[in-house]
């Protein structure tokens, strides 16, 4: 099981799924952080913070983010995929085939159809 942050453009059927699969995943809205527009550099810091790996479809700016601030706690950036459950099992399989997620940035993308 990971400890997750959801960002505000996480779907909340990708984080159903992701509960039901058994991981732990705290969404911004649940944070009392949602509708703030937090910079994206301070939305990591409270992932990290709360010793959670970020989970976003904001995926370009994350990724640029990995090596400005490597130490956090893994960061997954994901395509966009309206096949809503297959993306929390990609996610779910990374999270799995992981030793650790700190420090990590792990890319899911949509399969090819």
């Amino acid at each position: 099981m990971a400890r997750l942050y959801a960002n505000e453009n996480s779907p909340l059927p990708v984080i159903e799924e992701l509960r039901h699969l058994g991981q732990d995943v705290l969404t911004t809205y649940e944070s009392g952080k949602v509708g703030q527009a937090i910079p994206d550099e301070s939305v990591l810091a409270f992932a990290r913070a709360n010793g959670r790996a970020l989970l976003t479809l904001n995926r370009k700016h994350f990724i640029r983010l990995h090596p400005a601030q490597p130490d956090h706690a893994g960061i997954i950036a994901c395509t966009f995929d309206p096949d809503f459950v297959s993306l929390a099992h990609r996610v779910h399989d990374a999270i799995e085939q992981q030793e650790q997620l700190a420090s990590q940035p792990i890319r899911i993308n949509r399969p090819a159809r």
